[in-house]
This record gives C-alpha cells, structure tokens and sequence, in this order.
C-alpha cells in the first residue's frame, strides 16, 4: 500500500503531472482508434506514426529546450524550409555530395540559430520579437535562391530515402533511426549533462541562476543553437522524407513543434519539462491525422480544430498546476513553486532557494 502511495505521489507531483496525462492521452486515442477501426492496432501503424513524423519529432526536441528554458522559437519551420532549398540546390545545381551537403546546413542551422540567442540575450529583446525576424528573414531567403520547387534525383538521396529497416512484424525507414538517435542523445544531455542542467535552472529562475554563477549567457544562446540544429537535421530529414525543396515547406510547422511540446508535458512558463515528452507529443498530433484518415469521412482540418482544443486544454492544465504548486507549502518554508522551477515571481531571489531550484531540476527524470 506504501508503494501503491508513493506511485501515486509521483504521479500527481507538479514536475511529472503534465507528461503523465500525455501518456494516458496518447494510450487512450490508440485504444480508441483500436475498437473503432478494423487494422488500426498494429505494430506498422505504430512504427507509421514515426515514419510519418520523424522530422516533426526532432524540431520539437529542440523546441523542448528552448521553452524549457523560458524562450520560444518562431523560426523552425522557416530553417526547415531553407534547408530543403540549400540541399536541393547544392545537390542538383552543384552535384555536391550529399555526405557534404548534411554537414553544411547543420552548421547553417546552427549559425542561425546562435545569432538569434546572442541577439535575445545580449541585446535584451523579446524571443518573440528576434525568432519572428528570423523566421521571415529565412523564409525571405528561401525565395531569393529560387522560387521553384527542385526535385532531388540524387542516387544517394533516393538511397537513403528508400531505406528500411525491418522491425519485427514492421519497418522503419532511414529518417526514423535518425530521430531516435536524435530523442537518445537530447534525453542524455537534458538530463545527465551540466548543460541540460543549467537550462532548466535558467528556466526555473533566470536571475537565481546568476546568483549561484551559472553561465546564463552561454546557456541561452546555446539553446538556440541547439534549436537551430535540430531544425536544420529536421530539415534534413524532411528533404529525405520528400526528395525535394521549396520555399513554402514547412509553413505552420513551428506551431506544431510548440503544440507537440507543449502537449508533451512541457511549461510554456520555462524550468519544467521532458524531451521524452514531446515524442508522446508529437505521437497524438500523428494519432490523430491517423483516426481522422481511417475515419475517411472526416475533413482534415478537423486535425487542427482537435489539436487546438487539446494545446487550450494542456494550457489550463498547466496553469492549475501552477495554481496547486504555489498553494502547496514544503518542509522549512520554501515554495513548492521554486521546487518546480516556477521562481519567476520572486522579485528578491536568495542564493539557498537559487541551490534548492538547480539541485531539483538538475536531477529531473528521462
């Protein structure tokens, strides 16, 4: 009965709430889609779900770091698109080597990315403000470059493109061992890193985060770098998953990134958050197209109208969690808010609640 309690304590605990929910979220529409539709439970249909998403899945992981860290990022979509267009153009026009070609834009992404965090932090302006600029500044150049689609007919990109693996009764194609690649490496540095660490604490309380000498700075534009990164290997992956460039892809793909983010668990208030999270995230965005395609009866714009119901949802949940946090009192006095890396309201933060917010954070779970 003990054990039965202290379960239900973690569950129920401010920190993991949130992702909690998402998982039973994510469980209940594939049951639902299990009783309702006739082939809908298989192990394809699963796999299909990353198949279809693996470059949604890797944008949002570096949204996951941006939000946690109290920022945003407008921008993703628009470095997908440009990375598409710097592929195709490199590939087709140039017939550089595609082994060459991934290296050039990760480093672009990650450039563009690094110049947008130095800009919000060094400069003081919104995130909202500097990633909306970099979003129409990419999107901008994308169309300077060209304004056509290119085909990609690279062998090397088509090779890659048809690759599958085969797993168990299913298979899985080159995009997806990427993005799992991807997941395994951001969980390892969120969570067992200095770095991952110092964005939660950031997150958490920017300004106690200073106090105990915390690389503010780097953190953040780190951040973006990263953001810009994932971005781009998102990019990447989508040119695999569409053999093509244009500057219209990815339109709208930054709200999904955010919705699948903040759908996974993830605070829009920033220290709170698992990059696990988003891969459930992104899995209801994917379940739902899929229920709506079996369905065969519904409009697909019914897969916005269900996500946006779901984002206002997870919104007010998040801000009765907060509610619940700030009216729970822990042991010598300290806010159960700070614990949960939700210290924005302290306008005089001390270096002992600063310690207590990292030290909590720092050990958050996988």
């Amino acid at each position: 009965m003990t054990r039965v309690l202290e379960a239900l304590a973690r569950v129920i605990d401010p920190r993991t709430l949130p992702i909690a929910v998402t998982v039973l979220l994510f469980c209940a529409l594939f049951g639902f889609g299990s009783v309702m539709y006739t082939g809908f439970f298989s192990w394809q249909v699963l796999l299909d779900l990353l198949v279809d998403n693996a470059f949604l899945l890797i944008v949002a992981i570096g949204m996951t770091f941006v939000i946690v860290s109290g920022g945003i990022d407008l921008s993703v979509g628009s470095i997908v698109a440009l990375t598409t267009i710097v592929a195709a153009v490199l590939s087709e026009h140039m017939h550089v080597s595609v082994w060459l070609i991934i290296p050039i834009v990760l480093l672009m992404g990650t450039v563009f990315g690094a110049v947008q965090g130095a800009l919000i932090h060094y400069f003081r302006l919104q995130a909202f403000i500097v990633t909306l600029a970099g979003m129409f500044f990419a999107r901008g150049l994308c169309f300077l470059i060209t304004t056509q689609s290119i085909t990609i007919t690279d062998p090397t990109f088509k090779a890659i493109s048809a690759f599958r693996l085969n797993v168990g009764v299913g298979s899985v194609s080159a995009n997806v061992l990427i993005a799992l690649v991807a997941l395994a490496a951001a969980i390892y540095v969120a969570h067992f890193t200095r770095f991952g660490r110092n964005v939660y604490a950031v997150g958490g309380n920017p300004r106690s985060a200073l106090l105990m000498g915390l690389p503010v700075a780097r953190t953040r534009v780190g951040v973006y770098a990263l953001s810009g990164f994932c971005s781009a290997l998102g990019g990447a992956v989508f040119t695999f998953y569409v053999l093509s460039g244009y500057g219209l892809q990815g339109q709208g793909m930054e709200l999904d990134a955010i919705a699948a983010t903040v759908i996974g668990g993830t605070l829009l208030t920033g220290g709170v958050g698992y990059v696990v999270g988003s891969l459930f995230g992104v899995g209801i965005l994917g379940t739902i197209q899929t229920l709506i395609t079996f369905d065969g009866t519904l409009s697909s714009w019914w897969t916005r109208i269900v996500i946006g119901a779901l984002l206002c949802a997870f919104c007010l949940l998040q801000r009765l969690i907060e509610r619940h946090a700030k009216s729970v009192r822990r042991p010598g006095g300290t806010n159960a808010v700070t614990t949960a890396g939700h210290g924005h309201g302290h306008d005089e933060p001390s270096t002992t609640a600063a310690s207590s917010d990292s030290q909590v954070l720092g050990r958050a779970p996988g």
